[in-house]
């Protein structure tokens, strides 16, 4: 049996980590409710966005812009965005482990696979793989636009160039505090929209554009990829947080639970040690009446 030093020393030592579990679960949620709310502003105007980039596509060839060309897949690119950091749960092993089956799945199917990762969980999982083409780490905590458009503009290029023939983006959505999933969506070719019978009863007619479609369709294309990413970035970085405060909430109340199993023992272990004691004293006392 441990001893008593042993055993309140664990003690303090699971109280400490208490304290800094506990910590890091204030530190998420402050974090939470600013990613939060800079996700739950930009979602609106990403959804208007696609509404404008589907009723523009809805009636035009494919064929006549190259970002939207469909061809034979042989080659496909899997964008995937993670944290940089950890202790989040399973929020980016979830994430990976998607894009590990994705990769099985296309490689079974003859097609050629290459990875863009953003953050360094993706990065530091993937890299055994060795098809990463393109990573960023560390701009997860502090990224921009401007980190969204060269990504996407990275990506376009080599669509553009025959790199990949279909890009895929992979990441985690936010979908309450205690709901994340990853998510896997079409990033290029942009596919046109075809508007639903919903939409089309709310038409009063035809739009006119000025300019014509096809020059706003040239501008919207590039902004639709950077609006994709952020959107995405955005995602990760709420979800990553909120990963992290349940985390660091179940493990203060482990800790709890650790620190009164740990006093239990204490206890047993100190009335054993009187119960010894006073055993001697008897036996001693009984051998002097002797």
């Amino acid at each position: 049996m441990a001893s008593l030093k042993d055993v309140k020393s664990k003690i303090g030592g699971v109280k400490k980590t208490s304290q800094i579990t506990s910590a890091m679960n204030m530190v998420a949620a402050a974090k939470l409710r600013g990613a939060q709310t800079k996700m739950e502003r930009f979602r609106p105007y990403a959804g208007k966005f696609n509404q404008a980039m589907g009723n523009l596509s809805s009636g035009m060839d494919s064929a006549q812009f190259p970002l939207m060309e469909a061809r034979e897949v042989k080659s496909v690119e899997l964008l995937v965005v993670t944290s940089d950091r950890g202790l989040c749960g399973s929020y980016n092993a979830n994430i990976i482990s998607t894009t590990e089956k994705l990769i099985k799945q296309l490689k079974s199917e003859g097609k050629t696979v290459s990875l863009v990762c953003i953050g360094k969980k993706s990065i530091s999982k993937l890299k055994k793989t060795g098809l990463i083409r393109k990573q960023y780490p560390d701009i997860m905590s502090t990224f921009q636009m401007f980190n969204a458009r060269a990504i996407a503009q990275d990506i376009a290029e080599n669509f553009l160039s025959g790199g990949a023939d279909q890009v895929q983006m992979i990441y985690g959505e936010f979908q309450s505090v205690a709901i994340q999933r990853p998510k896997t969506m079409m990033f290029l070719p942009i596919q046109p929209s075809s508007s639903d019978g919903t939409a089309a009863q709310g038409k009063a007619g035809d739009y006119i554009y000025e300019p014509s479609s096809d020059q706003i369709m040239e501008v919207l294309q590039p902004l639709y990829l950077n609006v994709m990413v952020y959107h995405a970035m955005l995602e990760v970085s709420a979800g990553e947080n909120a990963a992290r405060m349940t985390a660091m909430d179940n493990a203060t109340k482990a800790c709890k639970d650790m620190i009164h199993s740990l006093t239990l023992v204490y206890n047993k272990v100190r009335q054993s040690s009187i119960t010894a004691e006073l055993m001697d004293i008897v036996g001693g006392a009984e051998a002097l009446k002797g």
